[in-house]
């Protein structure tokens, strides 16, 4: 088994577990806000992708959201890192957009991934031969006229910080053709490697396990990821933007009319 296969095959079998639970009477739990949810379904997904890598790979370095998991994304050796829900407040209210996300990480730098949506019956994978949804090859959407681009903004933004999230809604909505708000990360970038839309951005530092798999997964279907600055996007980046890659530029300065709201707060 390739050590995609098995990225694969562990995001597989927690998806069923989330997707068993889905749209079932579960207590929710609150973490640091009132948006910020957790349930059993998170833990016992976790738990169910783990056993599932440990078969194959005893020994080898979970990060994770859930169930006390390390954090931090090692810069040597490897490492899993894993979110069993992505997009649990979608998932909570019944709503179908929510993935289960394994990446493999290889001194710091991805080198596999699978985010599968069960709930809408998509699974994408990043392999070496770029990426498949549902077994079959896709790319990045091939427009070139930003006028007809669906942006997402993505990761969310605290209260304190909703005044760049309108800043960047208002740059998505006046430079390109629509704005999508998906509410998970890994979900929104997904569509991005497959050509559903077109990009994905926020001046905030997302999590790991938000963010690696759909990094990979825009990187080998042939689109662009950096950090605010337009440099390369690494997991501990501040800011991320993904895009096909024909007006990145466009994309990174609407993330950056974000940012300088969060400078001038000293934030």
């Amino acid at each position: 088994m390739t050590i995609t296969d098995l990225a694969r095959e562990a995001a597989e079998a927690g998806a069923t577990t989330a997707f068993d639970l889905f749209r079932t009477d579960l207590p929710v739990e609150r973490k640091a806000g009132k948006t910020d949810y957790v349930t059993r379904a998170d833990r016992r997904t976790q738990q169910r992708i783990v056993s599932t890598i440990r078969e194959s790979d005893p020994e080898g370095m979970i990060v994770g959201e859930e169930n006390d998991a390390r954090t931090d994304v090692p810069q040597k050796g490897r490492a899993w890192v894993i979110d069993p829900i992505d997009g649990t407040n979608n998932y909570v209210r019944g709503m179908r957009h929510w993935a289960t996300s394994v990446a493999v990480v290889e001194d710091g730098e991805p080198i596999a991934a699978a985010n599968v949506l069960p709930a809408v019956g998509d699974t994408y994978v990043a392999g070496r031969d770029g990426v498949r949804r549902n077994g079959e090859s896709v790319s990045v959407s091939g427009r070139t006229d930003p006028e007809t681009f669906t942006v997402a903004p993505t990761v969310w933004w605290d209260f304190d910080r909703r005044d760049e999230y309108a800043a960047a809604a208002e740059g998505i909505v006046t430079r390109f053709g629509d704005l999508v708000r998906l509410k998970s990360v890994q979900v929104a970038l997904a569509l991005v490697a497959a050509g559903s839309i077109e990009g994905a951005i926020t001046n905030v530092r997302p999590n790991p396990w938000d963010s690696i798999a759909g990094v990979h997964l825009v990187e080998r279907a042939g689109g662009r990821v950096t950090d605010i600055d337009g440099e390369d996007w690494h997991h501990d980046s501040h800011g991320l933007v993904a895009s096909n890659g024909r007006d990145h530029g466009a994309m990174l300065a609407v993330a950056r009319e974000a940012d300088r709201l969060r400078e001038r707060k000293g934030t």
